[in-house]
């Protein structure tokens, strides 16, 4: 199964407003992704039209949010529901600074339907960081039964390496996500025995499918996801030499 755990809606303030639901779903299906999941900064709110675009499509779906933490470090939180990716979004939106979204600096952040209608323009500013540590993002993350994932571990900025140097040992990462460009090799000793995964980082329909990570999964499920990292059976495509 080939899958890709991070891609950005037209929620996220940096993607393009071309990235709705039901346009992610058919563009991954027609490029060869069997599943994928919805990562948008701070919220999951388009994650239930996300659900009924992939219902439609035949496409398996998980449900995510990319957390910034204190430290200013991007994480995946990946979870099995909507409800679930909800219940995370509501514990960030609690600990966000409460600044009101201004899209003519940063984006819009609608919130839209399977069938590309806006039903709000989210008004919190989803493009900061959340007042919660890396460590307690990862513990709530996991009492909700979800994967962890440290997000493009490979970047200058807002990843792990970038914002804390080293591992302490207690971060708890079910896995440590490659960008597509980045080389498995150079960042082994770095992560450790941790898994890696590689995902498109998608912001526009062109980069879904550049890249992906693949397994054989009995479906596609947390669970599922957690045995493969686990076992170390997950397998990531070739890094991408130029764009």
């Amino acid at each position: 199964m080939r899958f890709d755990l991070h891609i950005h809606s037209c929620l996220s303030p940096c993607a393009s407003l071309e990235m709705a639901p039901s346009a992610i779903a058919q563009t991954a299906r027609e490029r060869g992704i069997d599943g994928i999941a919805l990562s948008d900064h701070n919220s999951a709110r388009n994650t239930p039209a996300l659900r009924e675009s992939c219902r439609r499509e035949g496409l398996a779906s998980l449900y995510s949010l990319e957390v910034c933490s204190a430290e200013e470090v991007h994480l995946l939180t990946i979870f099995d529901t909507v409800e679930q990716a909800l219940a995370m979004t509501d514990w960030v939106y609690d600990a966000l600074i409460k600044r009101v979204n201004q899209p003519e600096i940063f984006g819009d952040q609608p919130v839209v339907n399977a069938d590309d209608e806006i039903e709000e323009m989210e008004w919190r500013m989803l493009s900061t960081a959340a007042k919660k540590s890396l460590n307690e993002i990862g513990e709530k993350t996991h009492a909700l039964n979800g994967l962890f994932i440290a997000s493009h571990i490979d970047r200058p900025a807002f990843s792990f390496f970038s914002q804390l140097g080293l591992l302490a040992g207690n971060e708890n990462f079910d896995a440590m996500e490659l960008s597509r460009t980045a080389c498995e090799s150079e960042w082994r000793h770095k992560a450790g025995t941790i898994p890696f995964i590689r995902s498109s980082d998608a912001h526009n329909l062109n980069d879904i499918g550049v890249v992906w990570s693949e397994a054989d999964l009995e479906a596609f499920t947390v669970a599922e996801l957690k045995r493969a990292l686990t076992a170390n059976a997950v397998r990531i495509s070739p890094r991408l030499t130029h764009f």
